[in-house]
C-alpha cells in the first residue's frame, strides 16, 4: 500500500501532525511518516527532490503551510509518483514583494539575536482569535524548538518559491484541498484557487479556523482526511 508522508509546515515539527498521527495510522494500510526534508535542505525544489529520492514509489503527500508546497512541487517533480495530495492551509502563489520584505526584515532580526520577541509578536496570526490563547503558548514553544538557523532557511525557501498555479492543472491524483475560513497568513482564495485549478480536487473551508488546522480543528481534518484516503486505498 502506498505511504503517507506527512509534511510540516516552516519550522514545524511531527507535533503539528500530533492529532492526526495515531488516528491515521491506524486507518492507513500503508505506513505513515512524518518527513523533516524541509529542516535539511535549503530550497523547497531540494525539499522535494529529496523527499522523492528517500521515499521509493508511489507516494500519498500530505502537506501544511510550507509542506504544502513542497507537496505540489514534488507532484511537479515526479507526477507519475504522486497518488494523492492534501493540501491544508497552503498556496500555489510565489512570495509577494510585500511578503519578500517582511521576510528579509525577520530574517535580519533573527540573525540579530531577536528571533523570540519577533515570533511571539507574531505567533498569534497563526490563529483564529478562539484557539489563540489555548495554543499559541505550544506553537511558540515549537518555532523556538526549530532554531534560528533554521528559520532563517526555511523563510529564505518560501522567499525564493516559484509560482506554482501555472503547474496545477497537470495534476490528475485525487486531491484534498482545506483552508481555515480566518486564515490571514494564506487567506481562503489560496485555497481556492488551488481546488479550481485541479481537476476534481474537493475543497473545504474551515469556520472558526486560522492557518493552523491541524491543531484548530483536528477532529474535522482527520475526517477529511479519512475521507480522502478512502478514495484512494481501501480500508485495512
Amino acid at each position: 500500500m502506498f505511504p503517507l508522508i506527512l509534511l510540516p509546515g516552516l519550522a514545524c515539527d511531527e507535533q503539528l501532525w500530533q492529532h492526526q498521527l495515531p488516528v491515521l495510522a491506524a486507518r492507513h494500510a500503508g505506513p505513515v511518516k512524518v518527513a523533516d526534508v524541509h529542516q535539511r535542505a535549503a530550497s523547497l525544489p531540494e525539499m522535494a527532490a529529496l523527499l522523492l529520492a528517500e521515499h521509493e514509489g508511489p507516494l500519498l503527500l500530505a502537506g501544511c503551510s510550507m509542506g504544502g508546497m513542497v507537496a505540489l512541487e514534488a507532484a511537479r517533480q515526479a507526477p507519475q509518483r504522486v497518488r494523492g495530495l492534501a493540501i491544508l492551509g497552503s498556496t500555489a502563489r510565489a512570495d509577494t514583494p510585500a511578503s519578500q520584505r517582511l521576510r528579509a526584515q525577520g530574517i535580519a532580526q533573527f540573525e540579530s539575536g531577536q528571533a523570540e520577541p519577533l515570533l511571539r509578536a507574531n505567533a498569534l496570526f497563526a490563529f483564529a482569535r478562539p484557539h489563540q490563547a489555548r495554543l499559541t503558548p505550544a506553537y511558540l514553544a515549537m518555532l523556538l524548538r526549530a532554531g534560528t538557523p533554521a528559520l532563517i532557511r526555511q523563510n529564505r525557501a518560501v522567499m525564493a518559491r516559484d509560482d506554482l498555479r501555472p503547474h496545477l492543472g497537470a495534476i490528475s491524483c485525487p486531491t484534498l484541498v482545506v483552508g481555515g475560513q480566518d486564515d490571514t497568513l494564506t487567506p481562503p482564495d489560496c485555497a481556492r484557487e488551488i481546488a479550481q485549478a485541479i481537476t476534481g480536487a474537493q475543497l473545504h473551508l474551515l469556520p472558526q479556523c486560522g492557518h493552523m488546522l491541524t491543531w484548530e480543528q483536528p477532529e474535522a481534518v482527520n475526517t477529511l482526511l479519512l475521507a480522502w484516503l478512502s478514495q484512494i486505498t481501501p480500508a485495512p
